[in-house]
């Protein structure tokens, strides 16, 4: 593969982590509203904490693991981009 050739790639590689990043802002913007309508609705009939799915929290904490391996996976073609 030419140098070019390696320069496109990572390119459309860097594209798909931006794609990526997007989807899981999108996802995490979700889940976030999802939270709000379910705390707001049992607040609505319930002067009581609302409860809210275990499973919801560790979705959003799973999307920000997964947001830093995008990050950093970024990271790494900038330098190995920068070495060429």
């Amino acid at each position: 593969m030419s140098l070019d050739g390696l320069h496109h790639a990572l390119a459309a590689v860097h594209s798909g982590l931006g794609d990526a990043s997007a989807q899981l802002t999108s996802a995490t913007r979700l889940l976030e509203q999802a939270r709000r309508a379910m705390r707001d609705a049992q607040l609505a009939h319930s002067d009581s904490e609302p409860w809210l799915p275990k499973q919801l929290d560790a979705a959003l904490d799973e999307l920000d693991r997964q947001r830093g391996s995008i990050a950093d996976a970024g990271d790494l073609l900038d330098a190995y981009q920068a070495r060429l």
